[in-house]
């Protein structure tokens, strides 16, 4: 058995339109978050513990939107996609998982920009190489314990007809729709770590961002300066995701949108945060905007030898 992704396969001819869009759009998001994560790896200048977190979110934006752009991209050219239980199930647990885990990277950059704020000389000391990986190495398992249940329940209903996913991507609460079976479980567990991921990641945030502000109203307006330059591509990114996200629930459950006006607003949800990511840290950061430029830099004449090579 297999379920068929319905998509926007009702829009017609502007199928192609949103195609070059999206196709735009995902190579950005991957040429992108590529180049942050080969410079912050490659430049010996950037090896704070930011550069280390801002690696590890980079990788997440890219797989994240992997598990669902070009199975999109598919759709919108043929004009019936299908997919396999198993992949479905697979698609929707790493697209889960890796929401929440870029959530939770995101609650250890705040930390991160915490402890640079309000206890700099004490930074280098507890922001050590072990408690950098314990910290991603958490954000990955809170991911994991918060997706991997209502995936597995999801997955041991029975699913005998209709098959249509009325999605773009195999959608957790679109797919538990089609179940044969009383799936009001389902609805109160996944809602419950729903909420856990949401508020847990929030609560932490805010209070991070809190006690920032608390140690900033005590200094003068050149270290208030210099603090808010430190959080603020952080947090630009931060109030982009959740205000996103808000967005999204709201319009999911106020007004009278048509399927496709939906799958639309998820659509470019989902994408968002990952394109603009590489685009705010590289504009809000000196360091990381001039390693950006040499590297690219450093291709021009290889390039350039390439072509004449190829002349001759």
């Amino acid at each position: 058995m297999f379920f068929i992704i319905q998509g926007l396969a009702s829009i017609g001819e502007k199928r192609v339109v949103l195609f070059v869009i999206l196709l735009l759009g995902y190579l950005v998001i991957l040429g992108g978050n590529s180049m942050i994560i080969f410079v912050t790896l490659s430049d010996p200048r950037l090896t704070s513990p930011m550069y280390f977190f801002l690696q590890n979110l980079s990788f997440v934006d890219l797989v994240y939107t992997t598990t669902t752009i070009p199975n999109m991209l598919a759709g919108f050219l043929i004009d019936q996609l299908t997919i396999s239980i198993p992949g479905c199930f697979l698609q929707m647990y790493f697209f889960t998982q890796l929401a929440v885990t870029g959530r939770a990277i995101l609650t250890v950059m705040a930390y991160d920009r915490y402890l640079a704020v309000c206890n700099p000389l004490r930074y280098t000391a507890i922001m050590t190489r072990s408690v950098r990986m314990l910290l991603v190495t958490g954000a990955w398992c809170f991911g994991l314990l918060c997706t991997l249940p209502p995936t597995v329940l999801a997955f041991l209903r029975p699913y005998c007809g209709p098959n249509m996913v009325r999605h773009s991507w195999c959608d957790l609460s679109s797919v538990r729709t089609l179940a044969c079976a009383d799936t009001s479980i389902d609805n109160v567990l996944s809602l419950s770590f729903a909420m856990v991921a949401l508020l847990t990641t929030g609560v932490l945030i805010l209070t991070s961002y809190f006690l920032i502000a608390t140690s900033m109203y005590q200094m003068g307006v050149p270290e208030r300066l210099k603090a808010f330059s430190t959080c603020a591509a952080h947090l630009t990114v931060v109030s982009i995701s959740y205000s996103a996200a808000s967005f999204v629930y709201i319009s999911y459950r106020v007004g009278n949108f048509s399927s496709e006006v939906r799958i639309i607003v998820s659509v470019l949800y989902s994408a968002l945060t990952p394109f603009l990511n590489p685009m705010i840290y590289s504009l809000r950061n000196k360091e990381l905007r001039i390693a950006i430029r040499k590297t690219l830099a450093s291709f021009r004449p290889a390039a350039t030898s390439t072509v004449k090579a190829i002349s001759t």
